[in-house]
């Protein structure tokens, strides 16, 4: 007898394409134990599911990082109420957002200090930040002026800082207030751009009430400016000075050149150059008078033999004088030039030093006598640059 006939293969199920019995006969064919394969087949899928992990975490952690970005850039307005910078320092954006536009005026830094001894309030003119342009050139001539109200004593300006709408002052001035007038006394301070000739173009304005002010201890912050105040009428006028000076002959030469701005009710305006060396009157001369007018034109000039060894020791004072209603000769105002000067004849005079033989013009806006008599007397002399030096 034969082998017995094999079965039938059961028939493949309709609609697929699987071979019967593939992959066991893929396994058999491999000459590995079961249990190899089976650790094998863990360890790959173990892999792959790491490999899905680490790059869904790297998409998540690159979207992650972008949006802390944007919140910390438009968080920062909130979140500055929460620390104390502002409190010293104020960034420019908030000041421009909390003002409503009053950024536009600039911002200054200011310290003060009182000493109850000597009842001097000592006010520190540190610097001023984003002013506005003076003029049409998008910069500015800057200079700071500062007094009190009531008034007490003399104006204090700083010297004029050319081209910078952030001028670094680093000046200090006192003023001399009783504790009992604090409560009424405010600091004024005024911030202006030169012109030269012409009248100085208001920057910014400043008022301080001292009696909002603890001044036990020495304050050091800054504080907005806000829009100038409208300009005083002027009661005493302005002077008009060329100034020369030829260090190898030693000429000072004085131009008074004209005034404007003064009182209708003086007569016979004339001007007084006189120079003092070491505190103490030296030299003196005298214009003719101009009758029946407020801006009286002089042009005469004056020259005065100074050694190039005392231009430092020297100040030239101008003193405008008229008669007044009781037809006797008072003064009007002075303009006090030289190393114990401030703001703009200091600048003036710093410029005749600097620019040698060249004569240089410049309006001076005339202050009253003793403020110029306070400063001559008590204010410190300051090395100037020489020509050459």
């Amino acid at each position: 007898m034969g082998p017995p006939p094999a079965p039938p293969s059961a028939p493949a199920p309709a609609g697929t394409t699987a071979v019967p019995g593939l992959i066991p006969d893929l396994v058999a064919r491999i000459p590995w134990p079961h249990w190899a394969l089976v650790a094998t087949a863990v360890v790959v899928g173990v892999l792959v599911i790491s490999c899905l992990l680490c790059v869904i975490c790297c998409c998540h952690r690159g979207r992650h990082r972008k949006k802390p970005r944007d919140k910390e850039a438009v968080g920062l307005g909130s979140a500055r109420g929460t620390t104390t910078t502002h409190l010293v320092q104020p960034d420019v954006d908030n000041l421009e957002a909390d003002s409503g536009g009053a950024q536009q005026w600039g911002r200054l830094l200011l310290s003060l200090a009182y000493d109850f001894r000597s009842q001097e309030i000592r006010v520190g003119l540190k610097q001023a930040a984003d002013l506005r342009a003076g003029g049409r050139g998008g910069t500015a001539d800057p200079y700071a002026r500062v007094s009190l109200c009531p008034p007490a004593g003399h104006t204090h300006e700083t010297k004029v800082h050319r081209g910078t709408r952030c001028p670094v002052f680093d000046e200090i001035c006192s003023f001399h207030v009783p504790p009992a007038e604090l409560p009424r006394t405010s600091l004024q301070v005024q911030v202006l751009h030169s012109r030269g000739v012409s009248p100085p173009e208001p920057l910014g304005a400043l008022s301080l009430p001292l009696g909002t002010v603890d001044l036990q201890h020495v304050l050091e912050l800054w504080h907005p400016l806000g829009p100038p105040s409208a300009p005083e009428p002027e009661q005493t006028g302005e002077l008009c000075v060329s100034l020369r000076y030829v260090p190898g002959s030693g000429r000072l030469t004085v131009v008074v050149l004209e005034a404007r701005g003064l009182s209708l009710g003086l007569a016979e305006p004339f001007v007084k150059v006189q120079l003092v060396l070491n505190q103490r009157k030296w030299k003196k001369r005298q214009t003719s008078t101009r009758k029946g007018t407020a801006a009286p034109y002089f042009n005469e000039a004056f020259t005065f033999l100074v050694p190039f060894s005392q231009i430092q020791s020297v100040d030239l004072v101008l003193a405008v004088w008229a008669r007044g209603p009781q037809f006797r000769a008072e003064p009007v105002g002075k303009v006090l030039l030289g190393a114990r000067a401030s703001g703009q004849p200091l600048q003036h005079w710093a410029d005749m030093l600097a620019h040698a033989r060249r004569p240089i013009a410049q309006w001076h806006r005339l202050r009253p006598a003793r403020e110029v008599d306070w400063a001559l007397a008590l204010q410190p002399r300051l090395r100037l640059p020489l020509p050459g030096s």
